[in-house]
């Protein structure tokens, strides 16, 4: 999934300061990172692969006449940066039922070494490679919707946003079609 990415990155994505964002990528886990720790696509590579997916369906279900290729795919390929250096590997004991001996087995946790939330995350760290137009920045920010904890707090800064830039529509519904329909919970596709 990682060639499929770079592909499409280095497509579409030409402005000032993304060759050097890409290696910085790469000397991060962003590609054998999971997406999260244990709902959707919660394995080595998920991280990689719901990027993908869902920059594959912003492309195909939201993309108008006048839309930028280059906008959709900084947005899809890259909202969720944040999680890179954000998940780390350790052990639990799990009984297994056949045997009824305790086994150690490996699962995913937390450690945001730098907490500073989800989609404004994203936004600082593409940021600091590369400069994001206005509805790009505010898409990545609000991707999450109403699952972001400002909205889940209150804050009407989103219908703002939705109102005002499409594309933060779009990618918002576009994450949720991955992570809802496209993608399978637990063993990679195909397995």
């Amino acid at each position: 999934m990682r060639d499929k990415f770079t592909e499409i990155y280095t497509a579409h994505i030409k402005r000032e300061g993304s060759e050097k964002l890409l290696k910085w990528l790469s000397g991060t886990d962003f590609f054998t990172a999971p997406a999260s720790t244990r709902f959707h696509l919660a394995y080595e590579g998920g991280l990689v692969e719901h990027s993908v997916k869902v920059y594959e369906t912003l492309r195909e279900r939201y993309f108008e006449e006048g839309d930028s290729e280059e906008s959709f795919a900084v947005c899809g390929l890259l909202h969720d940066v944040c999680k890179a250096q954000f998940y780390k590997t350790s052990t639990r004991n799990v009984k297994n039922e056949e045997t009824g001996q305790w086994e150690k087995k490996p699962f995913y946790t937390v450690e945001d070494a730098f907490p500073y939330g989800h989609g404004e995350k994203s936004v600082y760290l593409i940021e600091r490679f590369m400069r994001l137009k206005p509805q790009e920045a505010v898409a990545i920010r609000w991707h999450m919707g109403g699952f972001d904890e400002a909205a889940r707090g209150g804050s009407f800064a989103i219908s703002e946003a939705f109102g005002r830039y499409p594309l933060a529509v779009k990618l918002h519904l576009a994450d949720l079609e991955a992570s809802y329909l496209r993608e399978g919970r637990g063993a990679p596709s195909g397995t």
